[in-house]
């Protein structure tokens, strides 16, 4: 009987404490909401106190966001956690994300040389609006990482239901000057439309609405969080201290303090209703603060804000109505894994594109049901759209999807089918902008040898089945050229190839450090290239060319001119392969360069002056080895080999200067030699590079080499070994390399000093 009373007792107490977890449980909590300001890249500093406020367990039931506020706070949520922010934020290579730059690492090798050759290229629609237009960026870059950090939220949502978090951001439409709120939409789209900070970013257009910066009506949305039914406001903002007179000091700092002025609209009555501000301190630094070193210290001082505020955000547990035991849900699904995340393909469809351009991109990309597509994949979709196909903007969007299969189990009639329904693949949905009619490039270079030149590109589209595109090239300086290039793009990976080129050069000769002589003279040439094979880090060619050599002018004595030089045609058969996969085209820290070139010259396409063509065999090797982060050592193994009766002086060996080909088309770099200067028929070398990154940007390189040369490959031995040192400091820009060369070599005898400023051409 005892037993039984006390087993009834238990489970009584039992009952009881139940039903108070229970009650405790379902305890109701007050809404929480999260506001995070605009304030361009100093809004980094709002990742900093997101990780302290999850440290300390703070719930968040609605996020409300302007400008980099909506982008940090759209991805939190969608699943994105504060380290998560953290580690996305210091990966993305922010110089090309907020420009309008091609990303060419996948794209062939001629198209990433011409992108490290022009400053300024832009596209150009004739006969049509360009939507796209209203800002010095257009903001191509930054719609496409929204779209790959926000797969599986691409599609129109509402930001309420559909998302992990509750979730609005503000814009502002211009045309009617009113303050326009996302609840719903697309969310890559919503973001954007926030950050378009006049003048500086396209504006976007929805509908009749006209979408710039929502900082302009309200740049810390705290209301918004009210009416969404949050109950405590925990808010963030990051600007900085009023500018006065003396910051007024060019074209952006007016802008921005005309942006600055309008972001104070609401701002007093929004953190009246704030139960905890935080203030970051972001002195310093600016809306376009986007360098490494700045992310870093701005997300740090952003915690540092927090945790000044650390008691109080305990205390704000109590507000809530949570307590110490209460444990923060965590955010689903893992978002940073979307970036390589593989999908399978259900659909396909295409907006704003024709057949013909369909039928490309399914080849080129494998876009069929049951194909993989990831991020890396997407963006490699929307370049080649871009940059193969001409168009002005273009988006691929990922869309998950439910998909019926349907099949006819062996054991009953083939008429009979049944059907089930998998989520996990994906419809990619393709939008093209409209189709530019040129491709505007423009380049700007000054040295002390050749002082100023400038070169400017025109890409233009032909409208055919088969993607066909015409180059023109012109460059004005002391020495002048003229080049068209037509290249037939079917979606194979053949490129076949039809160039004509006008050069009117201007070179001076030096002999052992002392300048020789002047030549002026025309170089006519003509190539078809029927086999052009082009991959991500190769190509290959096969071709036929014409030269025609016209002598305008030699200024020297008889004895130092490199034989006579007549005017005279040449035709010659060329086989060539190009494989670079380095990182950087300037200053690279892994990878490697490869480039040979075998050719054999004719003047009617069998012989060379009655007797057997002119062989010519050259290749130049280069890899990248990085020790650390900042230090990289490039070995180069190079040479030229001419073999023939009869070689024209025009062809021979030269060396001289920075960079293969940069005067004439046969001419080799070599250290501690700064001009053009000729050498035996047979010349191999050997360099050894160092390479030390200072800061962001700065590089400071080291050189030596050594080669030998000889009239016959048996005799390369023979004579002394060249040998030369140089040293060079370099700052990356916009605008291109721009630094200094000193160097020296036992050939010239004397020290040469090099001044550059700009990408070489």
């Amino acid at each position: 009987m005892k037993n039984f009373l006390w087993l009834v007792v238990a489970t009584l107490m039992c009952t009881t404490m139940s039903a108070q977890e229970v009650d405790s449980a379902a305890a109701p909590r007050k809404t929480v909401a999260v506001v995070l300001s605009g304030g361009g890249a100093k809004g980094m500093a709002h990742i900093g106190v997101l990780k302290v406020l999850e440290k300390a367990g703070i719930p968040v039931d609605i996020v409300t966001g302007t400008s980099m506020g909506s982008i940090i706070g759209g991805l939190y949520s969608i699943g994105y956690n504060a380290h998560s922010l953290d580690s996305m934020v210091r990966v993305q290579d922010w110089s090309y994300v907020i420009t309008d730059k091609e990303d060419l690492r996948n794209q062939s090798i001629s198209d990433r040389k011409k992108q490290n050759t022009y400053f300024f290229s832009t596209g150009v629609t004739l006969g049509k609006k360009d939507m796209n237009a209203g800002g010095i960026i257009k903001g191509k870059n930054l719609a496409e990482l929204f779209q790959q950090l926000c797969i599986g939220y691409t599609d129109s949502l509402n930001f309420t239901t559909d998302l992990e978090i509750p979730f609005a951001c503000v814009a502002t439409d211009i045309i009617t000057n009113n303050e326009v709120v996302f609840h719903s939409g697309r969310l890559p789209q919503a973001m954007r439309a926030s950050m378009a900070i006049p003048a500086a970013f396209s504006p976007v257009r929805i509908g009749d609405m006209v979408l710039v910066d929502g900082g302009l009506k309200n740049n810390y949305p705290a209301d918004v969080a009210r009416q969404m039914g949050a109950e405590v406001i925990i808010g963030v903002t990051v600007q900085g201290a009023p500018k006065v007179a003396e910051d007024m000091g060019g074209t952006m700092s007016i802008i921005s303090q005309i942006v600055d002025v309008n972001c104070k609209n609401k701002v007093e009555d929004n953190l009246a209703i704030t139960d905890l501000h935080m203030q970051v301190d972001t002195k310093g630094y600016g809306s376009a603060s986007f360098s490494p070193a700045a992310i870093d210290t701005l997300i740090r001082r952003g915690e540092e804000e927090a945790m000044r505020h650390w008691d109080q955000i305990i205390a704000l547990k109590k507000v809530i109505g949570i307590d110490d035991r209460f444990e923060r849900k965590p955010l689903t699904p893992v978002r940073p894994e979307v970036m390589t995340e593989k999908h399978r393909i259900i659909s396909v469809s295409f907006e704003n594109m024709t057949p013909q351009d369909e039928r490309f991109l399914r080849h080129k990309f494998h876009l069929n049901h049951g194909d993989i597509i990831d991020a890396r994949l997407e963006q490699e979709i929307t370049t080649s759209m871009r940059v193969d196909l001409f168009y002005q903007t273009a988006e691929c969007s990922i869309i998950p999807v439910k998909e019926t299969h349907t099949f006819a189990p062996r054991s009953i009639r083939p008429d009979i089918e049944k059907k089930w329904s998998s989520a996990d693949g994906v419809q990619v949905v393709l939008r093209a902008g409209n189709r530019k009619s040129v491709q505007f490039h423009a380049g700007f270079r000054y040295d002390t040898e050749e002082y100023a030149a400038v070169q400017l590109g025109l890409d233009i589209p032909l409208k055919t089945a088969v993607p066909i595109s015409t180059d023109i090239t012109l460059r004005l300086g002391k020495r002048l050229m003229a080049k068209g290039e037509l290249t037939v793009h079917p979606r194979s990976v053949i490129r076949p190839m039809i160039t004509y080129a006008f050069r009117r050069n201007d070179v001076d000769i030096y002999l052992e450090g002392e300048r020789d002589y002047n030549i002026r003279y025309n170089q006519f040439q003509a190539e078809i290239i029927p086999i052009n094979h082009n991959l991500r880090h190769f190509n290959i060619q096969y071709g036929l060319r014409w030269d025609y050599m016209h002598y305008r002018n030699i200024l020297g004595t008889e004895a130092s001119i490199q034989g006579v030089l007549k005017n005279e045609h040449f035709y010659s058969y060329h086989a060539r392969v190009n494989y670079n996969s380095e990182d950087n085209w300037y200053f690279p820290t892994r990878g490697a360069r490869f480039k040979a070139e075998y050719s054999y010259l004719t003047d009617n396409f069998a012989k060379l002056d009655g007797k057997p063509g002119m062989s010519d065999v050259n290749a130049n090797w280069r890899m990248s080895f990085s020790i650390g982060e900042r230090f990289t050592f490039q070995p180069m193994l190079y040479g030229r080999l001419l073999f023939g009766t009869v070689i024209p002086p025009t062809f021979g060996n030269t060396i001289g200067t920075e960079w293969f080909g940069h005067y004439i088309e046969q001419q080799m770099p070599f250290a501690g030699v700064g001009n053009i200067e000729y050498i035996d028929h047979q010349f191999v070398a050997a360099q050894l590079q160092a390479q030390q990154r200072i800061g962001g940007s700065s590089y400071i390189l080291l050189r030596v080499a050594g080669a030998q040369q000889g009239d016959k490959v048996k005799n390369l031995l023979d004579r002394r070994t060249m040998l030369g040192v140089q040293a060079a400091f370099y700052y990356s820009t916009i605008l291109g390399p721009v630094g200094a060369t000193a160097g020296y070599s036992n050939r010239t005898k004397s020290p040469y000093f090099y001044l550059n400023l700009g990408y070489e051409f």
